[in-house]
């Protein structure tokens, strides 16, 4: 429980809340409220053991004196910093020319208008859709089990709840996608994010309201899923989640195909070259992150899988 200090009266509640977020006995007066730095220097004299991240963590719940306001705005601002942040270099990167032997479809680079009309579409969708869901993760999530308080989680039980994230959401993308390419969902929802049949970094969250809250709730509900059958899931987890998440949507609209592209290395990983042909086929390849669903159930657009199907074909009428 989180506890709001308004004079040095409640002291007491303020000691209970170190307490709470640290598991130790604090020998020392209660923290005067101030500054966020003023909070941060108090809680690194008392609690040396603790790590950078882990004091600047604690001193940000304790300014803010609310949970619910403190998740809310820690949560939106990380998404905005990290989705216009990595669509950036891919604004640059189409603009200047860099890289253009790379660029999958060539002939077809976004101007600068058109990622400047792109960027305030999704802004305005930020702002109106993903916000104020953002606003009710916090609540939901904390019925559920999930921890916001310290110490943070290994690196390994982070690494692997996230590997865990990935596949979940894919599954749930997968079939969701597929599901608005049918005819009257295509044209009530989808249609608007295929509007760019060649993408680009900023245009991954491009798309309805009623779309990105269908495909953004495989995004949130998979880890809240887990968190409410195993009781194990920090917050600090699912926003690495979240920013990994972001990574692979923005880099798999970026339009462009490197040598050294993550499923170079990983086979089964889909990467750009697997989502912009979806985008210009308007056809197959509808999972997020991984193939194997599109191989599975035979939706896979590539040269490749068109071979494979012309043999089949051809193998079916021999025997006839």
């Amino acid at each position: 429980m989180w506890y709001v200090i308004s004079s040095p009266s409640l002291s007491l509640c303020f000691f209970s809340l170190i307490q709470d977020l640290l598991g130790t006995t604090m020998n020392s007066t209660v923290l005067p409220p101030g500054t966020y730095w003023g909070q941060y220097q108090d809680i690194t004299k008392f609690n040396t053991h603790l790590s950078v991240a882990e004091r600047l963590w604690v001193a940000w719940y304790a300014w803010v004196q609310n949970d619910v306001l403190a998740t809310g705005i820690m949560s939106f601002v990380i998404h905005e910093l990290f989705y216009f942040g990595r669509s950036l270099p891919w604004v640059f990167i189409d603009s200047l020319g860099f890289f253009k032997r790379y660029k999958i479809q060539s002939s077809k680079v976004p101007s600068l208008r058109e990622q400047w009309d792109c960027a305030k579409f999704v802004l305005l969708s930020h702002f109106t859709v993903e916000l104020p869901q953002i606003w009710l993760f916090h609540p939901m999530a904390q019925f559920c089990g999930l921890s916001t308080s310290i110490p943070f989680p290994s690196p390994w039980t982070m690494t692997y709840q996230i590997a865990i994230f990935f596949v979940m959401e894919d599954t749930w993308h997968y079939f969701f996608h597929r599901a608005l390419h049918w005819g009257p969902l295509y044209k009530a929802i989808h249609k608007i994010h295929h509007q760019y049949s060649a993408p680009f970094g900023l245009a991954a969250e491009y798309a309805s309201p009623i779309e990105v809250m269908i495909l953004g709730f495989g995004t949130v509900s998979c880890p809240i899923l887990w968190c409410a059958f195993t009781g194990n899931l920090h917050i600090l987890t699912m926003y690495i989640w979240i920013v990994l998440r972001l990574f692979q949507a923005i880099d798999a609209h970026s339009g462009y195909e490197f040598p050294c592209s993550l499923h170079h290395f990983l086979p089964f990983w889909a990467g750009a070259d697997h989502h912009d042909l979806h985008h210009e086929k308007f056809i197959g390849n509808y999972s997020s992150s991984f193939r194997w669903w599109d191989y599975l159930l035979d939706t896979e657009y590539t040269p490749d899988a068109l071979k494979r199907r012309r043999g089949k074909k051809v193998k079916a009428k021999k025997t006839q």
